[in-house]
């Protein structure tokens, strides 16, 4: 056999397995890519990919006072912010929520911008809101980070 012929042949396949392998790569990494550069999300805590990326932990260790519950991410420009959000449904009773918050730290605001009641910690970029909806009855605590 000729000896190019070989080198040649080693050649395409340390290439092919160069290629398999950053195909594999993206495969993986993909869903990291499309979540960093999401606008918003809707997901449970057994999507464990989005829980994991999306939740901070004040969220992750927040009270299961329902059942049901699911979370909400958002990506907001203009005044740029996130938006993090757990909505329990079927419930109205914010009082472990705010036994909760306030052994995290945080402070109970005298007014809110939005009709919900305002939590401060001392991030002054951040603002946790826990607010209550009727249809269907609904608590939702946001965690709002201004940048």
């Amino acid at each position: 056999m000729d000896l190019s012929f070989l080198i040649m042949r080693k050649s395409y396949k340390v290439l092919g397995s160069i290629m398999m392998t950053a195909v594999v790569a993206m495969i993986y990494v993909w869903p990291y890519i499309a979540m960093e550069f999401a606008g918003s999300a809707h997901y449970t805590e057994q999507n464990k990919r989005e829980y994991k990326f999306y939740t901070p932990e004040l969220l992750k260790k927040m009270p299961r006072i329902s059942p049901r519950y699911d979370f909400d991410f958002a990506n907001i420009t203009g005044p740029a912010s996130h938006v993090y959000a757990i909505r329990y449904y079927g419930t109205d009773d914010s009082k472990r929520i705010e036994t909760y918050l306030n052994a995290m730290g945080y402070q109970k605001l005298g007014s809110c911008h939005i009709e919900a009641v305002c939590w401060r910690s001392a991030d002054p970029q951040e603002t946790v809101t826990v607010s209550m909806l009727d249809s269907p009855k609904t608590l939702l605590v946001s965690v709002i980070y201004n940048y």
